[in-house]
């Protein structure tokens, strides 16, 4: 499978990946989007799910719950998130124009439907220099689930995010975790670079990435540099080996450049380099 994909949006689902599409084990993922007044049936049936507002508003119904979710859009405000367990029906309808991402991973059924609002999520600004961002535990230890893992970031134009890189493949004994990528761009004519790539192999693959698409990370380190004027907004599903409390685990950042966290500036040249004449 491609591991770049591009948004349909005149679509109701307008990106989808699957285990089987995918070539990998546990994560599938959606983004979707429903006119006001449409629903739209989604069966959970053996993955606990994580539904993402997007933007607009919806009530949602899982068996005899009823959660009415909004975001007035990614640039406007912060996410809310519905967690689903498995073998459940998920009824969407929209009050308004109405986008969400859903992703899935099997799952037990350990933990009950739960809303999770913004507040109840980690907000941190992480690095530093041209490294800085905003990072948000959407759905992440200490919040509960069995193998979804969530986050979304705000990378200001210029900025680099996923410094140092890091990897999360089973590489040097780091937890085995698949994860997508979806990217939201303003104004929605820039662009972004994503790179995945492993040290140990000639595998490297860089995508230029716009406003709604999709990258997957199958393997390797993978960061991500917006483009001077762009301001970048991504959000990662991930899922894999690691299950309940394990989430927590951290990646594995490249030795190359984990010497970025002890010094954000990167050793940068300070300009000019040279006066005239000299």
């Amino acid at each position: 499978m491609n591991h770049h994909l591009k948004s349909d949006f005149h679509a109701r689902v307008q990106l989808e990946v699957t285990p089987e599409r995918a070539g990998w084990r546990y994560l599938r993922f959606q983004i979707l989007a429903l006119d006001a007044g449409q629903a739209l049936t989604h069966e959970t049936r053996d993955n606990e799910v994580a539904l993402t507002v997007l933007a607009g508003r919806a009530n949602v119904r899982v068996a005899d719950e009823s959660f009415a979710v909004s975001r007035k859009g990614i640039f406007q405000e912060l996410a809310s998130v519905l967690y689903v367990p498995p073998h459940r029906t998920i009824t969407i309808t929209a009050t308004t124009r109405f986008e969400c991402a859903i992703g899935g991973a099997p799952a037990q059924g350990k933990y009950p439907a739960r809303l999770f609002g913004s507040d109840e999520m980690k907000q941190e600004l992480r690095g530093g220099g041209a490294a800085q961002r905003q990072v948000n535990h959407l759905l992440a230890y200490p919040l509960p689930a069995e193998r979804l893992i969530l986050y979304d970031a705000y990378l200001p134009g210029g900025m680099w995010g996923g410094i140092p890189p890091h990897c999360h493949d089973g590489y040097m004994d780091s937890p085995y975790l698949e994860e997508t990528y979806y990217y939201r761009i303003t104004p929605n004519d820039g662009f972004a670079f994503h790179r995945n790539y492993r040290c140990d192999t000639d595998f490297d693959e860089v995508f230029t990435v716009r406003d709604g698409d999709l990258v997957l990370v199958t393997q390797g380190f993978h960061p991500v540099a917006a483009a001077p004027g762009s301001n970048v907004y991504f959000l990662n599903y991930l899922a894999g080996d690691l299950v309940d409390d394990a989430r927590k685990t951290p990646p594995y950042d490249d030795p190359a450049y984990a010497w970025l966290k002890q010094n954000w500036g990167g050793n940068a040249f300070a300009l000019p380099m040279f006066e005239n004449g000299e």
